[in-house]
């Protein structure tokens, strides 16, 4: 039995993957943003661990999620399944903490949540064929002065959940950390003529967490059904380092150096 937090697993891919590891007899710990969401997702999975509740578009919760998280001891795999697309917005949107709020919940909680919890064994980035779209440079994440554009904003944050996971596979070589593309999805984000189900998509994600399959033990890994790979410029030591400064420097939590738990 392997002990598995999901976030976002009040519907779509996040439900469907804490559902999977559920049945496959694993201890699995879900995650919503506001209590109503959090009822519904016991409710949906019963045979859950329980349901921890944090606003990812916040620090402050984030940095409280955490705290919960820690206080119940180490997890086996974390699952960064939470996230949010603007796609179509026209304007940005900041957050409580002066933060473009795609940017905040889709790069920097994930990022916050690794840096404060217990190290776990596996974690599993959602990226997206998309991250192609993406802009590397780390200069203005919050648009401050380049025009805003949700569906460039979407596409770097899937980009920087890549980056991510490579750079905690190079910080950390005894966590498997990978990065996971699910497709395009039928969810409320994907929309309801996506081709791939919510339940064939969260395969993946179940398997990374928790199978012994010689596959599923590496690390610094893209996983994706789709033709698009990243650059090799995407492992490039001095942008991974820069995107791990970036994220210390927003939230005041520094990934530890220590490469061993």
């Amino acid at each position: 039995m392997t002990d598995v937090l999901v976030t976002g697993s009040a519907d779509g891919i996040g439900l469907q993957t804490a559902l999977r590891l559920a049945a496959d007899g694993h201890r699995v710990v879900l995650h919503a943003r506001d209590e109503e969401r959090a009822a519904a997702a016991k409710a949906a999975v019963p045979a859950a661990a329980g349901v921890v509740v944090g606003d990812l578009a916040s620090l402050g919760e984030t940095r409280s999620l955490a705290a919960t998280l820690a206080s119940s001891g180490r997890f086996d795999a974390v699952v960064h399944n939470a996230g949010i697309a603007r796609l179509d917005s026209s304007e940005r949107a900041l957050t409580e903490d002066g933060l473009e709020l795609t940017f905040q919940v889709n790069v920097l909680a994930p990022y916050l949540l690794t840096a404060l919890m217990p190290r776990p064994g596996r974690l599993v980035f959602i990226s997206s064929a998309l991250a192609a779209d993406g802009v590397a440079d780390l200069g203005d994440v919050n648009y401050a002065t380049r025009p805003w554009n949700g569906f460039e904003a979407y596409s770097t944050s899937k980009l920087h959940c890549l980056l991510l996971a490579f750079a905690v596979a190079r910080r950390w070589p005894d966590t498997l950390s990978n990065a996971v593309d699910p497709g395009w999805v039928r969810t409320r984000m994907g929309g309801p003529d996506a081709p791939t189900d919510p339940a064939e998509a969260a395969r993946t994600l179940a398997w990374l967490a928790t199978s012994d399959a010689p596959d599923a033990l590496v690390s610094g890994r893209y996983f994706t059904k789709r033709d698009w790979r990243p650059a090799a410029s995407s492992r490039d030591p001095v942008l991974l380092d820069e995107l791990l400064a970036l994220c210390a420097d927003l939230t005041g939590a520094r990934l530890s150096d220590d490469p061993t738990p």
